[in-house]
């Protein structure tokens, strides 16, 4: 299941709770809140497996990249042993294998920063879900909370049945 719809389930939970008269608490259904919590524990490793992953994906466009590099230089240099080779041309060759290689590494290069760069995005993106939905969580406890200490107080204020009343 997606965080994001978990995190829907608990606004809905909230929107559906019921609210305590002449306060901004609401009282929520325990088992379903608690619920919803299970499955966050659940889905955000999920997430983080997902990021895992972004991270993994780049590592491997890297080495890619940097395989291709190499047999790029590697076939830039056997170009350049054979252009020494012959004589007549072997100034244009050379100036033709540095382009060659500075090409390779500016592809490389390239490759590297849209990988890194395509990383970063995903994992600023995974970061504010992660740092909203934390928002959200705590948010939520901090009700129940002020909603249980709202309770606990009137239980204390309500008069016993043994007291005697004043008239």
């Amino acid at each position: 299941m997606d965080i994001l719809e978990l995190v829907d389930r608990l606004e809905e939970l909230f929107n559906e709770s019921r609210a305590i008269p002449f306060t901004h608490n609401v009282v929520v259904d325990e088992d379903r809140m608690l619920d919803i919590i299970d499955q966050m524990r659940i889905t955000i490793p999920d997430e983080v497996r997902k990021a895992r992953q972004l991270l993994n994906q780049r590592d491997r466009i890297l080495a890619q990249a940097k395989e291709e590099a190499r047999r790029t230089i590697e076939l830039a240099q056997q170009q350049k042993e054979e252009i020494l080779r012959r004589d007549a041309i072997v100034q244009e060759a050379e100036a033709h294998v540095r382009e060659i290689i500075h090409q390779a590494r500016l592809d490389a290069e390239a490759i590297r920063q849209e990988a890194d760069a395509y990383a970063m995005e995903k994992l600023a993106q995974l970061e504010q879900e992660l740092a909203r939905m934390i928002g959200e969580v705590q948010n939520g406890i901090q009700a129940l909370q002020q909603a249980q200490a709202a309770g606990a107080k009137d239980v204390e204020e309500e008069p016993s049945s043994d007291s005697p009343q004043s008239p």
